[in-house]
């Protein structure tokens, strides 16, 4: 005789019970809207034809993160013990102090927001330009 339990596979486990009234709508993503693309003219021989240029980049704001949402793309930051702990202490001081309970992910979003619409506006003078100089 074998010692060995027989436990139930995962279709046993997982199967409905009782036959569904009706179909179960399935959620349907709706399709991002893609940036437009822009037509402009060119010259040629014997006149002008009119060519679609690549789509610019769409973005929410000037300056503005996109919160929260799915996001699709994904980076990787390595960041020392020091730099971890004053994200955490900043997460809790926005949690504790101004009643803002946010991820990490959406303080460097917003931080990457602040810093680069810095950049577009001041350009040299911005605070990243002036801190990678060591200014």
């Amino acid at each position: 005789m074998s010692r060995r339990v027989a436990l139930p596979g995962a279709d046993e486990l997982f199967r409905r019970t009782q036959a569904p009234s009706r179909p179960e709508p399935q959620p349907q993503r709706e399709p991002a809207e893609a940036p437009s693309a822009e037509a402009v003219p060119v010259a040629m021989e014997g006149g002008v034809r009119t060519t679609t240029v690549a789509p610019k980049r769409r973005r929410n704001a000037p300056g503005r993160p996109t919160g929260r949402i799915r996001h699709e793309e994904k980076i990787t930051v390595y960041v020392s013990p020091e730099e971890l702990i004053d994200l955490e202490n900043a997460k809790l001081s926005l949690r504790a102090q101004h009643g803002l309970a946010v991820d990490r992910g959406r303080i460097v979003r917003e931080a990457l927001a602040v810093v680069v619409a810095d950049l577009e506006q001041r350009g040299d003078d911005s605070i990243i330009v002036r801190r990678l100089r060591g200014l």
